[in-house]
């Protein structure tokens, strides 16, 4: 991504620096906000349309929608450092994991409905801000949390060695080369 890359080059060197140093949970954050936004759409399309009646199956399906594009995006720009394991075995953890992030970001909308019949009590305009902030906001961050320490844990385990310990001719790169590799350019 030319233009992230850009940004943290002209950021001042003590802020870029701590911009590497937690640059995966930088793009992580950047890839859950791409794939919130399309979660939303998602849900408020099927919860406006055919599944108004149903928003936790509206809310699973638009989790498990985006959960496929996360994992696109997470295995090709966030984690890409990361590895260590065979691809099919990387996609069945990441989609374990997923799940279980999919099922935690429906909790909340699923008590609020089942346990406490909020659907019937209030108007459309709470029903969605409602919604959002139980699926969206609460669930999302629950999710979120368990599914940042899970991949890199699990799925993504093990940072790619740079540089003369990963076989490059390089033996001693400089910073400026590390930091271009970090960001694909190498």
């Amino acid at each position: 991504m030319p233009f992230i890359d850009e940004l943290v080059a002209r950021l001042p060197e003590p802020i870029r620096r701590l911009a590497m140093q937690h640059h995966e949970l930088i793009k992580f954050a950047l890839v859950g906000g791409t794939t919130f936004v399309f979660d939303l759409a998602i849900f408020y399309a099927l919860t406006f349309t055919v599944l108004e009646p149903k928003p936790v199956v509206a809310r699973i399906i638009s989790g498990t929608l985006a959960t496929i594009l996360s994992y696109i995006l997470n295995r090709e720009w966030a984690f890409k450092n990361r590895g260590g394991r065979e691809r099919h075995h990387e996609a069945l953890l990441f989609f374990a994991i997923s799940g279980i992030g999919v099922i935690l970001a429906a909790a909340p909308l699923w008590v609020a409905n089942n346990v406490f019949d909020l659907r019937s009590n209030v108007s459309t305009t709470e029903l969605v801000v409602l919604d959002f902030i139980l699926g969206f906001l609460i669930g999302n961050l629950l999710q979120m949390g368990f599914r940042f320490w899970a991949l890199r844990k699990f799925a993504f385990p093990v940072e790619q060695l740079r540089g003369g310990d990963a076989g490059s001719t390089d033996l001693h790169p400089t910073d400026a080369e590390l930091i271009d590799e970090e960001l694909g350019h190498a």
